[in-house]
């Protein structure tokens, strides 16, 4: 099927803004690469440092050409998602030298698990963790000994930020190995319902206390569709990842088979072989389109929003929200995973996957097939899934039809016809809103406002009964100038309870609230935000606000509301506990949310 003449002209869009930034990076990735394997640059100091704990690797070190892999890993044991990469540099270790080759862990990379800090102040470091990430990743890649990365790593900002790192260091090949997702436990659903209890007082903390505890039981991502697993379909609509990876369940033969196989394969793909693929000849704009079209196919978390453009960036590519409404537009949603439907990523798995929605998409011309991925040439790769047999990995041809349409659909015959993100315009500035799962009776809305600087006085207006009547909420300085652009997934609840009340409810914001947000509508990003001087610094209670996410406007309809003075906040309290102190510097240089949110690129 021909591309899409659409995607053709953002692809070609995106190019053309970008030609002198792309330029200027290859230029660089090609004189680090000219010089030939890391190690020769050398000393013989500074080799003997490098391989002195190396004990039976270290003759293969000093004598052989054979590569060298470098592990960047974000393992801990407090994540369920990443507690999995304990194993794995002793099972990279082992099959590199079953190969021929050596690996090293170069370098661990924090990973903060945003289930234990929403709501708390800790929140406020998340979205900065990324930059850390990459800054953490460039260190470890800095010694320079390496022909080749292995990226550990799964969750919210954790990926991003190792891309990031992957596309500086663009002249090493780069692959990422996933953990996958704990098998399913409560349904998300269920879960979510008795939140809404517990907002509205009907159960006590012991039982939502046990729905949690049932939902997220074990090794492995959790289960929903939020960042971490649309992180995974990114890195295989991307090719970083082999095709399947991504939601083969910890601790099982596949998954072992699948991590051996991605390190086998990133000695196959060094400079020193015959088939060098550095990541900054993947990560191009047709690869981040891809991952795009991604996002929108499957209803993926609002946050790629954000990080996208900060990992295009760090590969010479410049995205605008424009690109992401635009491509919104002509993909359709084809998956319903929680929290745009009942299934988790278990039952999307088992329903045909990701290499089902990539034949789906290539077939309808929807998908860039000619680029290149750590697997080969041509994104029908990821068409393929791996299989066992006889204790040996193959990947066989992938399912072509949906073995449950109300999970995946075709993509002549979709959920919705776009992939339910919007990019909002209008006297507030820019935001964007998902809208794959509001329905389309509450995707307009025109309302007084409600203006608060916290999501705790909004839970705590709630709780006095405050609101009565159809209520757009703003929630102001929350950007990530203001305190680091901590997510809103607290308000979730109450904006949802207040809606199944018959209340016609929204939320305006400057912050994040991912895409649990669900079936309330949420513009989020606001860009400027309110601490940047941005338009919504100037907006009162009783304003009358409108947002229609079908014409993709966000208004305040008071005359004469910019003319007021600007609200500043006391921000002084943001500033330290929880190691804010530490992240001044980071809070004063950020860009702003429609560019990425970022400090390092």
């Amino acid at each position: 099927m021909p591309l899409n003449p659409t995607l053709a002209a953002i692809t070609d869009r995106i190019r053309k803004r970008s030609e002198g930034a792309r330029a200027d990076y290859l230029d660089r990735m090609a004189a680090a690469a000219q010089g030939g394997p890391r190690r020769a640059h050398l000393s013989c100091g500074n080799q003997a440092h490098a391989y002195a704990a190396m004990g039976a690797d270290q003759d293969r070190l000093v004598q052989s050409p054979a590569p060298n892999l470098g592990i960047i890993t974000a393992y801990n044991d407090m994540l369920s998602a990443h507690q999995p990469f304990e194993t794995y540099p002793a099972m990279i270790r082992d099959t590199a030298r079953a190969n021929g080759g050596t690996a090293q862990v170069a370098g661990g990379v924090p990973a903060m698990c945003d289930g234990v800090t929403q709501g708390q102040t800790g929140m406020e470091l998340s979205l900065f963790s990324r930059d850390v990430i990459a800054l953490a990743a460039g260190v470890g890649l800095s010694h320079n000994t390496f022909d080749a990365a292995l990226f550990l790593g799964v969750c919210d900002k954790i990926v991003p930020g190792l891309v990031i790192a992957a596309a500086t260091f663009g002249y090493l090949p780069a692959i990422f190995l996933p953990a996958g997702p704990m098998p399913s436990g409560l349904p998300n659903d269920e879960k979510a319902a008795v939140r809404n209890k517990f907002a509205t007082g009907e159960v006590d903390r012991a039982a939502l206390m046990a729905a949690e505890m049932a939902s997220y039981h074990s090794a492995g991502t959790c289960t929903f569709y939020g960042t971490a697993n649309s992180n995974q379909m990114l890195m295989e609509f991307m090719g970083l990842h082999l095709p399947g990876a991504s939601f083969v369940n910890p601790n099982t033969p596949l998954r072992e088979a699948l991590t051996r196989a991605g390190t086998e394969r990133a000695l196959q793909i060094t400079a020193l072989g015959n088939d060098y693929r550095p990541a900054a000849a993947i990560l191009d704009e047709k690869a981040f389109v891809n991952g795009i079209v991604g996002l929108m196919a499957t209803g993926g978390s609002t946050n790629l929003v954000l990080h996208l453009p900060a990992m295009a960036r760090a590969a010479g590519v410049i995205l605008d929200l424009q690109d992401f409404d635009e491509i919104s537009a002509i993909v359709p949603l084809m998956a319903k995973v929680y929290p745009n439907g009942l299934a988790d990523v278990n039952h999307f798995h088992a329903a045909g996957g990701l290499g089902l929605m990539i034949a789906q998409l290539l077939d309808a011309g929807l998908l860039h097939e000619d680029v290149r991925t750590v697997a080969g040439d041509g994104l029908h790769h990821y068409t393929r899934e791996p299989r066992l047999e006889g204790g040996k990995l193959t990947f066989v041809e992938g399912p072509r039809r949906s073995e449950n349409e109300k999970i995946i659909r075709p993509a002549a015959d979709p959920f919705q016809s776009s992939g339910g993100l919007k990019l909002l315009k209008g006297n507030l500035g820019e935001a964007i809103i998902k809208t794959s799962a509001v329905a389309p009776e509450r995707r307009i809305i025109e309302a007084p406002a409600r203006v608060f600087h916290d999501q705790e006085s909004v839970k705590n207006a709630f709780k006095a009964g405050e609101f009565t009547g159809d209520t757009i909420v703003v929630v102001r300085f929350q950007g990530p100038k203001s305190n680091g652009m901590p997510e809103l997934h607290g308000l979730t609840p109450t904006l949802s309870v207040l809606q199944d009340r018959g209340l016609k409810i929204a939320l305006v914001t400057d912050g994040r609230m991912s895409g649990a947000s669900g079936k309330v509508p949420a513009a989020i990003h606001l860009s400027p935000e309110a601490a940047a001087g941005g338009p919504l610094a100037h907006v009162a209670d009783g304003d009358i606000l409108r947002l229609d996410a079908e014409a993709g406007t966000l208004e305040n309809l008071t005359a004469g509301f910019i003319d007021r003075p600007a609200v500043t906040a006391d921000l002084t309290g943001n500033g330290t506990g929880v190691g804010r102190e530490l992240f001044s510097a980071f809070r004063a240089a950020v860009g702003p949310a429609k560019t990425g949110a970022a400090v390092v690129v």
